[in-house]
């Protein structure tokens, strides 16, 4: 494990490295420690009702019908050429797969949660297209208030990134709900879970950050039957969050604990702004059905090359969520050019894969296992340089019977006992180490 001393280094590194990290051009879910209280009552949130798409490939207009009229921002991103609507939380009460397919411009679009009190809409466009027009209209003449989406078509070198707010000035702050202003505000907001909050000097307990996979915008995986990744894994999530606090030796931190959608670097940062002493992240692999099948849970550490193809192309999948959720990806947090960080990434990767072994051996025991249970692959969730952490696949949502165990509590149960355990064996020698017998 890290020494005393590198902590102590680190801890000067990570003052000045907290300011190399790039935020998108648009808030995205914030990753902090706090979070604040939220309506506990679906009905107080817009409701959305129902989705209509017109037009052809030279101009298209989406329409999505609402109980209320709303704010709008919307804004393109290129490399694939995306639109992505910003707006309050909102209820989507729309029919089942709607979004996987579109017309004209929009190939297909997604939605949900991006943050606590607000929404987002990413469509995919089948080219180059500009925002003609973002606004909300009022309900009148018996049609319900509506959001309407513009497209017009353009040659790509007229392609640039544009942004259209329906506030008026065009000011994001006005778009930002009162939730988000009072955490900016006061970072230090009594977290409501219990889960979440900053290391303070009464609690020396060693900390652990669990990490359910996507969430909100970011469904992951889904099973033929319709169960979503995010949900899964967050059920597993939460079971090991109890499973561990229960024993009191450990804090748990939680990088989300609801349907909410955290960039991934703001899940390395929780981690590293906690300084934990373990990072799992928690997620479902699916394979398409010309791929064949696949069964069984892997648990991969981080590498620069991967393990094998397989492992290869589940890195590029998972790194594409903040993609997926519409985040501008063009600026990256600067690498610190630091021998003693070189050290410490060597140094954890031995104590991820220490604890990766561990992990294996634990979950074989009540759990089906991947016929090549250990791998690793340039997971961007993997890259605390002072964090051990492993990435868990609990199974594959394709695959009828690890379906079968991933909604199955009994299953989970057994699962997260055994997660805990590895979890115990790895930093209990830390616990002893530091709380020495007194004199």
């Amino acid at each position: 494990m890290l020494s005393r001393v590198h902590h102590s280094v680190l801890l000067g590194i990570t003052g000045a490295c907290a300011v190399l990290w790039m935020c998108a051009p648009l808030p995205s879910a914030r990753a902090v420690e706090t979070q604040s209280p939220r309506p506990s009552v679906a009905e107080d949130f817009p409701i959305a009702s129902g989705v209509r798409i017109a037009g052809d490939d030279k101009q298209t207009r989406f329409i999505l019908d609402l109980d209320h009229k709303i704010d709008v921002r919307a804004f393109t991103l290129n490399n694939p050429y995306r639109v992505v609507l910003d707006i309050p939380q909102v209820t989507f009460n729309l029919p089942t797969g709607v979004g996987g397919s579109g017309r004209g411009l929009i190939r297909a679009f997604r939605y949900g949660l991006v943050m606590p009190g607000g929404s987002r809409m990413v469509f995919d466009l089948t080219g180059p297209a500009k925002i003609e027009k973002a606004y909300a209209m009022e309900a009148a003449n018996d049609q319900p208030a509506r959001l309407v989406l513009e497209l017009s078509a353009v040659e790509p070198s007229a392609f640039k990134a544009s942004s259209v707010s329906s506030a008026g000035s065009g000011d994001l702050n006005q778009l930002r709900p009162a939730i988000l202003a009072d955490a900016d505000a006061n970072p230090a907001v009594p977290d409501t879970t219990g889960m979440t909050k900053a290391m303070t000097p009464t609690d020396s307990r060693l900390v652990v950050v669990i990490d359910p996979g996507h969430g909100g915008i970011d469904n992951g995986t889904q099973a033929p039957s319709g169960e979503a990744e995010k949900s899964l894994v967050l059920d597993f999530a939460l079971a090991l969050r109890d499973r561990i606090e229960k024993s009191g030796k450990y804090r748990v931190v939680m990088t989300r604990s609801d349907d909410t959608f955290i960039p991934l670097g703001d899940r390395v940062k929780i981690a590293r702004n906690n300084m934990a002493a373990l990072f799992v992240s928690i997620h479902a692999d699916a394979l398409p059905k010309k791929e064949g099948d696949a069964q069984g849970a892997t648990i991969y550490t981080l590498s620069d090359k991967a393990s094998d193809a397989e492992a290869e192309k589940l890195a590029e999948a998972e790194n594409k969520a903040d993609a997926i959720a519409g985040v501008n990806l063009t600026e990256e947090p600067a690498d610190v050019a630091d021998i003693l960080i070189d050290l410490t990434q060597r140094e954890t990767r031995t104590f991820s894969n220490r604890f990766a072994r561990m992990l294996a051996n634990e979950m074989k025991s009540v759990a089906r296992m991947h016929k090549h249970p250990l791998k690793s692959a340039g997971f961007r969730v993997l890259k605390a340089h002072d964090v051990p952490s492993v990435l868990v696949e609990l199974g594959y949502v394709s695959n009828r019977d690890d379906l079968q165990h991933l909604v199955s509590e009994s299953w989970r149960s057994r699962t997260v006992g055994s997660v805990a355990q590895a979890v115990d064996a790895f930093l209990g020698k830390r616990v002893v180490s530091a709380n020495p017998p007194s004199n």
